[in-house]
């Protein structure tokens, strides 16, 4: 060992199952050590977690404070703490435990992200991307010439500078994809053409970053520069010519629905620490060989799916801690005491290309027609930094580029850059503004005679025949047609980017549209067994479940539909135990679209298992529906679907109309909104003998549920309820009866297990507007929405 390397004497323990019974200290042993650094770690981060998250912050600060706080720069600076819990060896076992985190954090990300997409990337999203990184770029390698006198040794090198500069005009996808992810970003339409952004600027960046390892590789010898490039070549054609072909063949090979072989899974597993030495030690930098290994698996099911499962939780909650504290450990804020003279020249490069990021993506995207909301949002987002630039950081230190006070520096920037922008992203942002409509999109204010647009959500093949049974009975015909536009939901799995899928242009989609056709394919027997008055239109979204209502929103906004027709497919409510128990994909789906959909919602709870086929079962001689009118809006969406079905001369309708006794508790406006259109009704079908009328007058809500139980009787197949009523007489004492928001208080007990129907239940919720929409959410919102609430307070 060389002279100038300290020598560390440490007295040997003997590893004793029942040592702290002899008198022994467990954290002399390095495993207890590394446990109790960990949980200590994780449980500062989760006290910082808890004071940020309702200030806006993305979990990544609450990590990375943490790891500052168990460091130098507060509790180590302590020398009693730090000798107990950071003893010498300390720092060697946490920095590699900490690479190991950083490496399979880039795994993942690569299995997630998709290379390729930037083949199908929008010209405005290169635009925004190309300039975005230009102008940092420019801007930061000026600053850096101006002040190049003032810089070291090291960083005044035109490698240095390009490394940085270009580091500081990226957004790199490994980041910005969990912060998206995060703020429940992704399927929004700015999140999309972030992220695409993001992808066009890591492949770029791969590129630069090969530059600047060959450069600094050439600096000592010109040789080493070009033994650099024939290693890259023949670990990249290694990996994407070789193992990524044995990966398709996998995929290939495992049956459809089943999962990949766990030998495989554990193999390519391994495989992540054996391309990270080959990478390592032909000089590829030790993240590079992850990084590519996780780019060349096939993203989505099978594999890039379970592979993200069976990692992404070890790697996040055990892993990734110790690269937090790994970074917290060399970040000093002490050291940058009197170096100012070396810092300044490296912070006015760091500030210019953070600023030009921000100000360069906001100028291209107005250029492009962004709105002034949109563009400032989208600068932000792509001002966004955090792992990956830790990691380049540390990268850096290892070239001698960076001494720790300058890596300090670099650490608390990035920090409070992306502390400033995260919580003004969420307070420009909002993904449900786009649905918030001042034109009515609904049933009843439709032209009598003119084509209905209808959403359905399909997340599960048990969903279809309780859909398509709703689909026949709106009785499409040559004056009033029907187009369907059907959406299969998916989760979005080992995959980054959201995908929405047109199947009438397959051909396009190749085999990506391919693969979820079958529930299409009955759909689209179903419209052809309908006839022509019927089409259907197939869509497959794949997303995070927390953003699938957008896809459905989204989708309703631009093919101005009135209605759109959520499924659920079992609901049991144990009244007992107090929870519901439902068999859907999505349990906050339905409650996500009626609080955020730009036109009127049905919510389908279908009470009976029925056979997925696609024709031949629907017909039957005679449906029977029974429609509650509690009065208000939604009352008046389902009698207007009520009244269009009972044009059908298959359908045999009831309507039951609640009042209240001596109309108390009745709004004016309301009531008279409901006697106009109920009148309407009686007229337009008075001499049709499959149409019933009744009226029941009322007290309080158990003389309501009186009169449902008694209608109960007949044999329905389908109940058609309203989601809130105004008059709260009418449920007056059921309050306390609601465990399901989204399906109101008489739409939940009708769809229970408590109610002995088997028929299907519609929950209607008529479109709420604009100006409406913060206030809807309760009854106490709805009495204020209308213009005389002021009457009923006074009664």
């Amino acid at each position: 060992m060389p002279m100038n390397y300290p020598y560390i004497c440490r007295k040997k323990y003997n590893e004793n199952l029942f040592g702290v019974f002899y008198g022994q200290n467990p954290l002399k042993s390095s495993f207890p050590l590394i446990l109790v650094e960990l949980t200590f770690l994780i449980l500062v981060s989760r006290v910082v977690r808890l004071i940020l998250k309702p200030l806006g912050q993305p979990k990544i600060i609450s990590e990375i404070i943490g790891g500052i706080i168990l460091g130098p720069s507060v509790l180590c600076r302590n020398e009693k703490f730090r000798m107990y819990m950071f003893p010498d060896n300390a720092y060697y076992v946490i920095k590699n435990m900490g690479i190991i985190g950083f490496m399979f954090y880039l795994f993942v990300s690569g299995v997630k992200m998709d290379v390729f997409a930037v083949r199908k990337a929008d010209k405005k999203h290169w635009y925004i991307a190309l300039f975005g990184m230009l102008g940092p770029l420019c801007c930061g390698v000026a600053v850096a010439f101006y002040w190049r006198k003032s810089m070291t040794p090291e960083l005044v090198k035109a490698s240095s500078i390009m490394g940085i500069t270009s580091s500081l005009a990226m957004t790199a996808f490994p980041v910005l994809y969990p912060i998206m992810k995060e703020f429940n970003l992704l399927s929004s339409e700015i999140g999309r053409v972030a992220l695409s952004i993001a992808v066009i600027g890591d492949v770029i960046g791969m590129n630069g970053v090969v530059i600047f390892e060959a450069s600094k590789q050439g600096e000592w010898r010109t040789i080493a520069a070009l033994w650099y490039i024939i290693s890259l070549a023949v670990v990249q054609a290694s990996i994407f010519g070789g193992v990524r072909q044995f990966m398709i063949w996998i995929v290939r090979t495992t049956p459809v629905g089943k999962p990949v072989d766990q030998v495989y899974v554990i193999g390519i597993l391994l495989g992540v620490f054996v391309v990270a030495f080959v990478a390592d030690a032909l000089g590829l930098a030790i993240a590079n060989g992850p990084l590519w290994l996780g780019l060349a698996v096939p993203d989505g099911p099978p594999l890039g799916a379970i592979l993200v499962e069976k990692s992404e939780t070890i790697m996040t909650n055990i892993f990734m801690p110790f690269s937090y504290m790994y970074v917290g450990m060399v970040t000093d804020l002490s050291s940058m005491s009197g170096q100012w003279d070396y810092l300044r020249p490296l912070l006015y490069m760091v500030l210019t290309g953070y600023i030009m990021k921000m100000v360069s993506t906001l100028a291209i995207a107005r250029f492009l027609d962004l709105t002034i909301r949109d563009s400032l949002t989208l600068s932000l987002i792509m001002s966004l930094r955090g792992e990956v630039e830790f990691l380049l950081f540390i990268h850096w230190m290892d070239f001698k580029i960076l001494h720790i006070p300058e890596f300090t520096m670099l650490v608390m920037l990035t920090i409070v850059v992306t502390v400033i922008a995260a919580p003004l992203i969420r307070i420009l942002h909002d993904p449900t503004r786009p649905y918030m409509l001042n034109t009515r999109r609904t049933i009843q204010h439709s032209l009598p005679n003119s084509e209905l647009h209808l959403v359905t959500c399909i997340d599960e093949e048990e969903n279809l025949y309780g859909v398509m049974k709703l689909l026949e009975l709106f009785n499409p015909t040559a004056s009033t047609p029907i187009v369907v536009h059907a959406l299969h939901l998916i989760e979005l799995v080992g995959r980054a980017n959201p995908v929405f899928i047109d199947h009438e242009s397959e051909e396009e989609n190749g085999p990506e549209g391919c693969r979820f056709s079958s529930i299409h394919n009955a759909l689209k027997i179903f419209g052809e067994a309908r006839g022509e008055y019927i089409t259907i239109r197939s869509y497959t979204a794949i997303s995070p479940k927390r953003s699938m209502h957008q896809d459905v929103c989204e989708l309703a906004l631009t093919k101005q539909a009135c209605l759109i027709i959520v499924p659920i497919p079992y609901i049991k409510i144990d009244h007992v135990n107090g929870t519901p128990t439902r068999k859907s994909a999505s349990q906050t789906l339905s409650s996500n679209v009626l609080n955020q959909a730009p036109c009127s919602v049905g919510v389908l709870v279908s009470k009976k298992e029925y056979p997925n086929l696609a024709s031949g079962v629907l017909r039957s001689t005679m449906h029977h529906f029974i429609l509650l009118f509690l009065g208000g809006a939604d009352s008046r969406e389902a009698l207007s679907y009520a009244d269009r079905a009972a044009r059908c001369p298959d359908i045999s309708l009831t309507v039951v109309r609640f009042l209240s006794h001596e109309n108390e508790g009745d709004i004016e406006v309301e009531k008279k909104l409901d006697d106009q259109l109920v009148t309407s009704f009686w007229v337009k079908n008075e001499a049709n003998e499959h149409v019933i009328y009744r009226e029941a007058v009322v007290k309080n809500g158990e003389e309501t549920m009186v009169v449902i139980h008694a209608m109960n009787d007949a044999c329905y197949d389908l109940w058609i309820v309203g989601r809130n009523h105004v008059n709260p007489v009418l449920l007056q004492g059921l309050s306390n009866w609601t465990d399901i928001g989204e399906l109101g208080v008489i739409g939940e007990y009708i769809a229970s297990s408590d109610f002995s129907s088997n028929a299907s239940v519609l929950v209607v919720q008529q479109q709420i507007l604009r100006g409406q929409r913060k206030n809807s959410g309760s009854l106490v919102g709805r009495f204020l929405l209308n213009q005389n609430w002021k009457k009923l307070v006074h009664m």
